[in-house]
């Protein structure tokens, strides 16, 4: 039997910085590039991260194919279509990127349960989870002490993409998915952003050039949009964090973007120690919950009759995506205004993020609602004040609701209730101010 590496792509689809396959390159043994398409998990997904997905893999099968291999595509059960290649192709090794997921779990023990090999490798955060722990316990449960534990640890080296990859020559590559868009939940967005790692980088490289340096003091300017839009390219690891992370090193403002990679890590290593963070509080504080079917209707549409509310839901639905300060927002006004539990919210977020992800969507989703990582569960949080604060001349208002385009500044912000509504647009579902 021919001694081969299966390098199995999840959610690292890229040829840069890539450890799984810089180290089964390194064996000296053919190696088979892989991903297997779940069906299960594809209609699970948001129609925006499938077609996301579609544009990934054929970018990275086209970044092989330029290096001398091809990517090989299966779709079923991730085990067995994993153990199907090895066979066909003389495997016995699977070198692949260590997730935090359940999952992810599964997948690997079922892996090794088939009699296979299996390497896990960095790669889908800066700092792996686990690497830094604090003193008597499995993981850090308050951001502030592991950021600091993450600025002192030692960051491994980035890998060169490999110029060249020997032909594997077998198992059939397999056909790429036309479009994976038309499948899963949610609304296609109209103004997604495209995916690949072609794509992603030069995003990285016009950020770093042109706007890192005002990040500092633009990254909750709603109107001005003034963030990386990265986060999806980091999801689907179309971008290795820990190249983001370097990339703008040494130019103003890298300190304060790089503190948001840090939170990314941080809710990757609880999630890593509380897998179970999409299904249950990550800490119960005995809050009661509202059921209210219509006002949950009214948020999703975008229908509240608060303004800042309705724009972030519908920048959401028309992007798959939303800036983050109005991700607060939207979540605040779901989880403490209507007191609604915050698995509803966080569902409708996956259904329609490009950038979904089970440990950054909800870490932030149980922050806002005081189950989680937040050291201040009942902090206030009023929408008015947010608008005011971060879209003083109703710009990201206008933008997302058109009922309100016409209104001058500050009045976009006004919840209707009596005179002269403007046309079409809803009066407040509840008092924004609590």
């Amino acid at each position: 039997m021919t001694t081969a590496v299966i390098v199995l792509f999840t959610q690292d689809l890229r040829i840069h910085d890539h450890p799984a396959l810089g180290a089964a390159l390194a064996l000296g043994w053919p190696v088979l590039p892989l991903f297997v398409l779940e069906d299960r998990l594809l209609d699970r997904a948001a129609r925006n991260r499938n077609a996301y997905l579609a544009e990934a893999l054929t970018d990275l099968r086209w970044s092989l194919r330029s290096r001398g291999t091809d990517l090989v595509l299966r779709r079923g059960d991730p085990a067995e279509e994993v153990l199907r290649v090895a066979r066909e192709g003389g495997a016995d090794t699977v070198h692949l990127s260590a997730g935090v997921s359940r999952h992810a779990g599964r997948r690997v023990r079922r892996l090794r349960e088939a009699g296979l090999a299996v390497r896990e490798f960095p790669g889908l955060t800066v700092v792996p989870p686990g690497e830094v722990v604090p003193q008597g316990g499995d993981h850090y449960k308050v951001f502030t002490p592991y950021w600091r534990a993450w600025e002192s640890a030692t960051w491994r080296a980035v890998e060169k993409a490999p110029s060249a990859i020997p032909a594997h020559g077998w198992p059939a590559p397999g056909e790429l998915p036309r479009s994976l868009g038309d499948r899963g939940r949610g609304e296609a967005a109209a103004d997604r952003i495209t995916g690949g790692e072609d794509a992603a980088r030069a995003r990285l490289r016009s950020w770093v050039e042109r706007g890192q340096a005002d990040y500092p003091d633009r990254r909750d300017d709603l109107a001005g949009a003034a963030t990386s839009f990265l986060s999806a390219d980091l999801r689907f690891g179309c971008l290795s964090p820990l190249e983001v992370a370097l990339a703008g090193r040494g130019r103003p403002g890298h300190d304060e973007f790089v503190r948001q990679l840090a939170w990314r890590d941080f809710h990757h290593q609880v999630t890593a120690a509380f897998p179970d963070i999409n299904r249950r509080d990550y800490r119960d504080r005995g809050r009661g919950w509202r059921h209210d079917p219509d006002a949950v209707a009214a948020w999703r549409r975008g229908r509240t009759g608060v303004p800042i509310v309705d724009a972030g839901m519908r920048q959401l639905l028309r992007e798959g995506f939303m800036h983050n300060r109005t991700r607060m927002i939207t979540a605040a006004f779901l989880t403490r205004t209507l007191r609604v539990h915050w698995i509803e919210g966080a569902e409708h977020f996956e259904d329609h993020l490009v950038d979904g992800d089970v440990a950054d969507n909800h870490g932030n989703w149980q922050w806002v609602a005081g189950t989680g990582n937040d050291t201040r569960p009942n902090r206030a949080f009023n929408p008015l004040r947010q608008a005011r604060r971060f879209d003083p001349g109703g710009d990201y208002v206008r933008r997302y609701v058109p009922e309100l385009a016409d209104l001058p500044g500050t009045r976009a912000h006004t919840p209707w209730r009596e005179e002269n509504p403007p046309p079409g647009y809803p009066p407040p579902i509840a008092d924004p101010g609590h």
